[in-house]
């Protein structure tokens, strides 16, 4: 098994910044894609960013590219999601997930690909 565990989240004015934090335990040696998703009030969980593990392959879903960095460190068993311009649309419940699988192309951008889940941090995006 695989726990994550997120933080980082708050409360910040449109055009601010958060950094997200997601560190993984257990058996993390099984993990080959890590992935942050948001889910908003109302609407399903969508896809935000991913990294493959060992090589760094990131992707991220269209509305958050140029402003959302995904970046890992495995020394320390994390992943971070920093949101820079920030919009009052990304508002919503951010959740750090990971594969048992290396996704490197869109098959990455699914919930149900994933195998573990963190519990989510709230993101609150005021304009």
């Amino acid at each position: 098994q695989v726990q994550l565990v997120e933080s980082g989240g708050g409360l910040v004015q449109a055009g601010g910044s958060l950094r997200l934090s997601c560190t993984a335990s257990g058996r993390t040696f099984s993990i080959y894609t890590m992935g942050w998703f948001r889910q908003a009030p109302g609407k399903e969980r969508e896809f935000v960013a991913r990294i493959t593990w060992s090589g760094g392959n990131t992707y991220y879903e269209d509305s958050v590219k140029g402003r959302f960095t995904i970046s890992r460190d495995n020394a320390l068993n994390t992943v971070y999601l920093q949101m820079n311009s920030l919009k009052p649309e990304d508002t919503a419940v951010y959740y750090c997930a990971a594969a048992k699988r290396y996704y490197s192309g869109t098959e990455s951008n699914t919930v149900d690909n994933y195998d573990y889940w963190g519990q989510g941090t709230q993101v609150t995006i005021s304009s």
